[in-house]
């Protein structure tokens, strides 16, 4: 690579991510990673933790999910790869091989396990996936978005796929979202995105709070089935939001680019991260028939002159309401994973915190939340609930340096452990460390170096 070609390739890195927090650039970051060689350190600013590296020489990993301890299933975006680690050692083959769209944010996005389903006398463990299929390997125009369903079978193979959403891929490529958690109710919940271009301003369903648009079609919103693809509710098809088909299937509409959903352990509430598009990051509190207000708003409603949310935005009749993010971030930083720590093996002042990763900076930012569990408890300057700059980010930065962070989990063993994208990579934070907070790892190997 000549002088001009690597300097080019650093601004365009820098211009990507000052510019805006418009996802599709999370994956040219990456790219552009390759290309540099760049390998950051990660930091965790609490001197009594540490960084572990769990695993390297992944491509493009965008979720993992456990199956048991130091036993982890992580899919790789654009190979369309589920691999399995066990005891930090990847197995020499995948347990499963998908074509995917490989274009902007389309590839295999999501993955969540549900353990010790019931079916007869039998016990099974099922695997969620999310992805962009198409129909040849080398990628190409996918046919949908589609969430299936494998059984984990002589625990090492994924068959019998069941295909419980069949969504849009256009306008596309990107905002396709596609984390999948199964909730405490043991329902299936996957976010998706807009799937809206940023220079695509056409096709906006009632969903996107489009007051004339057409009918949701599955686009923007967090979807809720059952782990066989029903409607929640039985067989009469009723949902939150209304009957039709796939407006049933909404728990949450009026999003436009996610790729965080978990959780709370202790009351079961539902949490949201927000892409904005230049700025407006949020983190949201996802009550049943929320609505986030894109594309009518980003951010706070107060902040848009004359506008009203009760009676500027589409409710379906009643039935959907909106309400303001619990967190913003007017500097883009890209929100990604959510997660809470439902341990106390990193001290108990984390126990059941928030924590939410990024793609700028590679930060894992951490979160209080107040007696009830509906707000997060903030000091100033951040008690107005805006970080108006980055300066201001100081107390809740939990960790840096993490790369492109697309997944935080808690394990079996009660420690966070974290999806790198731009590391290729999953690390484990766990008690240790030393005095001066600078606690990380040596990351990329040599012999990884053509990964990243």
């Amino acid at each position: 690579m000549t002088k001009y070609n690597l300097f080019f390739v650093v601004f365009l890195i820098t211009i990507l991510l000052l510019s805006s927090s418009e996802s599709i650039k999370y994956l040219n970051y990456a790219n552009a990673q390759k290309s540099v060689n760049k390998k950051e350190e990660p930091i965790i600013n609490d001197p009594n933790l540490k960084v572990d590296l769990v695993a390297n020489g992944l491509e493009l990993p965008t979720g993992m999910a456990f199956l048991g301890p130091n036993d982890i299933l992580v899919i790789e975006k654009e190979k369309g790869t589920v691999q399995r680690i066990i005891d930090g050692k990847m197995l020499p083959e995948p347990l499963l091989d998908v074509n995917v769209g490989r274009v902007s944010e389309r590839g295999l996005l999501g993955i969540a396990v549900s353990k010790n389903v019931t079916k007869g006398t039998d016990h099974h463990t099922y695997v969620f996936l999310f992805y962009s299929e198409t129909l040849v390997k080398d990628g190409g125009n996918p046919v949908g978005n589609r969430l299936y369903r494998y059984e984990l079978v002589n625990n090492n193979t994924l068959v019998n796929p069941k295909l419980l959403l069949d969504l849009p891929t256009r306008p596309g490529p990107s905002h396709n979202g596609g984390v999948v958690r199964i909730g405490p109710d043991n329902n299936v919940y996957v976010v998706v995105g807009d799937l809206n271009y940023i220079r695509n301003k056409r096709a906006y369903t009632l969903a996107q709070n489009a007051v004339d648009g057409p009918p949701p079609d599955g686009r923007g919103g967090i979807l809720r089935v059952t782990q066989n693809g029903e409607v929640v509710g039985g067989g009469n098809g009723v949902g939150l939001l209304g009957n039709e088909d796939p407006l049933n299937k909404y728990y949450a509409y009026g999003i436009r680019n996610s790729f965080g959903i978990g959780f709370d352990p202790v009351t079961g509430n539902l949490w949201e991260t927000e892409n904005g598009p230049n700025h407006g990051d949020e983190i949201n509190l996802v009550e049943p028939g929320f609505n986030g207000g894109w594309k009518r708003l980003i951010g706070t409603a107060s902040d848009y002159k004359g506008f009203d949310p009760n009676n500027d935005l589409v409710d379906f009749g009643g039935k959907g309401k909106y309400s303001d993010p619990e967190f913003e971030w007017v500097d883009t930083v890209a929100p990604t994973a959510i997660t809470f720590l439902n341990s106390d093996k990193l001290g108990v002042q984390y126990e059941n915190d928030i924590f939410v990763g990024s793609v700028k900076g590679g930060r894992i930012f951490n979160f209080d939340l107040n007696d009830d569990r509906i707000e997060l408890v903030l000091d100033n300057p951040l008690d107005d609930k805006v970080a108006d700059t980055n300066d201001e980010l100081e107390d809740i930065t939990f960790a840096h340096g993490l790369g492109i962070i697309t997944d935080i989990e808690v394990g079996p063993d009660g420690y966070l452990y974290v999806v790198s994208l731009g590391h290729g990579a999953i690390y484990r934070i766990i008690p240790g460390g030393n005095s001066n907070g600078t606690n990380g790892v040596s990351i990329l190997q040599e012999k990884d170096d053509h990964h990243f």
